[in-house]
């Protein structure tokens, strides 16, 4: 991981994750996946998002999976990022059961280095897209979110701007 991504996820935000209605869900296919995937949340925090992240599996809890897809609208929430290695099924069954935007994040846990991952997450059939991100691309799943939301939020907009100058600048706290 590169320091100025290191110092993106330590910056000091306030933990938005339980306030307000969450935008965006996130969705971790195995607890082990986890600390790639709270990178999300941290970009998340940083630009102010309210969001939730959950554990689940689109092979072990099919229904806990078809239920979080199917009301995720009517929640509030604006797009779902799916995060999940080796056959990676979480985002196409995510994107099966909703209208809105899911992105897919290929994980790299299995011993074919996350290729299997990338392929099940960007090969959907057609009229069930997901938007794919690279191999442990939990950062840009995040950005991509927050563009979704800012196509409508000004606020969020801006903090994005303010966010990809910093990177210009060399990420400074």
């Amino acid at each position: 991981m590169s320091d100025d991504l290191k110092d993106v996820l330590r910056a000091p935000e306030p933990r938005l994750q339980n306030r307000g209605t969450p935008l965006v869900g996130i969705l971790v296919g195995s607890a082990s996946e986890l600390p790639i995937m709270q990178q999300a949340t941290a970009i998340l925090e940083r630009l102010g998002i309210p969001h939730e992240i959950r554990v689940m599996s689109a092979h072990r809890n099919p229904d806990l999976v078809d239920e979080f897809a199917r009301t995720a609208e009517e929640r509030g929430m604006v797009c779902v990022i799916c995060g999940a290695g080796m056959a990676n099924h979480l985002a196409g069954a995510v994107a099966a059961r909703t209208a809105l935007p899911v992105i897919g994040v290929p994980l790299s846990g299995s011993k074919l280095g996350g290729m299997d991952a990338l392929y099940s997450t960007v090969q959907m059939p057609r009229g069930v897209p997901v938007a794919t991100v690279a191999i442990d691309g939990a950062v840009n799943a995040a950005i991509l979110a927050a563009q979704i939301i800012a196509v409508r939020d000004p606020g969020v907009r801006a903090k994005i701007y303010e966010f990809k100058e910093s990177l210009a600048e060399g990420f400074r706290p």
